[in-house]
């Protein structure tokens, strides 16, 4: 198993627990399982002393194939990737590809496939959260990350309508507490709109757009990058503004989950700055935590 320790950990001895994270499994523990798969579910959802941590939540990619089914996959490609490598060893676009292709895809050599959001629903138990990323609803025509006029919105909304409906009709079937969270403010407004489920902005560039969306839907929590926590070492100073993105959220009454995390020196710094959560790549991050 691959461990999200650092040589560094021992500078981040003294940092105190502020906050007792969620531990929040991206794509079921991406570091140590092949990723948004039913064997990483599995693996993010049994406490043993092997694996680490069970996870409070699951976090979770949805994208559309050509039949309309949705899958849980978090790439546009089947095998496409910035860093060249093939996630499946299938090829094409996934909302261009059948069903049947998809789901026989082969994930990072794992012997696992890419599984439909049943299927993985299925395998998580109920007690545990699920975390649902709207990632792409079909097309290449959307607005990222980026608080909308309302005329353009309603256009996107168009877009995602369909496939949004979709997704809720699945997860209504299911007894877990659900989050839905996205980069795409039209993908919130559709969620918002149709189900009571609570919903989570995903920031990028701007500070300001994805405080402005989160205010706009009175979204339960934000899901900012590491980035963007002032007070730990990680916050970008030069480019964003002197905002404290945690006492703001908080007192605006949402949560603060933070990505992508792969050490438990940034979950440490992390909690100590108040975090609600860590969306992390290992199940070892929050590993003798206490307040």
């Amino acid at each position: 198993m691959l461990s999200g320790l650092t040589d560094d950990d021992h500078e981040t001895d003294s940092l105190s627990w502020e906050s007792d994270p969620n531990l929040i499994a991206h794509r079921g523990f991406a570091g140590e399982n092949p990723e948004n798969t039913i064997a990483a579910v599995d693996a993010a959802t049994t406490d043993t002393e092997a694996t680490g941590q069970r996870a409070d939540l699951i976090e979770i990619d949805v994208i559309p194939t050509a039949n309309d089914d949705v899958v849980v996959f978090h790439d546009d490609g089947l095998s496409e990737r910035d860093d060249g490598d093939g996630l499946t060893d299938a090829s094409g676009i996934v909302w261009e590809t059948d069903t049947e292709t998809v789901t026989s895809a082969e994930v990072l050599d794992s012997g696992e496939t890419v599984p439909l959001l049943t299927e993985i629903l299925d395998a998580i138990p109920s007690t545990v959260g699920v975390n649902i990323e709207l990632k792409n609803p079909g097309s290449t025509e959307l607005r990222f990350a980026e608080k909308l006029p309302n005329s353009e919105l309603a256009e996107q909304k168009e877009i995602w309508r369909p496939f949004v409906d979709r997704v809720l009709e699945i997860a209504d079937e299911y007894d877990n507490e659900i989050l839905l969270s996205s980069f795409y403010e039209a993908a919130l407004a559709i969620s918002h709109e149709l189900s009571t489920y609570p919903i989570a902005p995903l920031f990028w560039g701007s500070m300001d757009d994805g405080l402005e969306i989160a205010r706009t839907y009175d979204t339960s929590a934000i899901h900012p990058p590491i980035s963007m926590i002032q007070g730990t070492p990680f916050f970008d100073k030069s480019n964003l503004p002197d905002i404290d993105l945690v006492a703001l959220a908080h007192e605006d009454g949402r949560d603060v989950n933070v990505w992508t995390v792969d050490s438990t020196q940034q979950a440490k710094h992390l909690a100590a700055a108040g975090v609600d959560g860590i969306i992390a790549d290992y199940s070892d991050l929050l590993a003798g935590e206490s307040n």
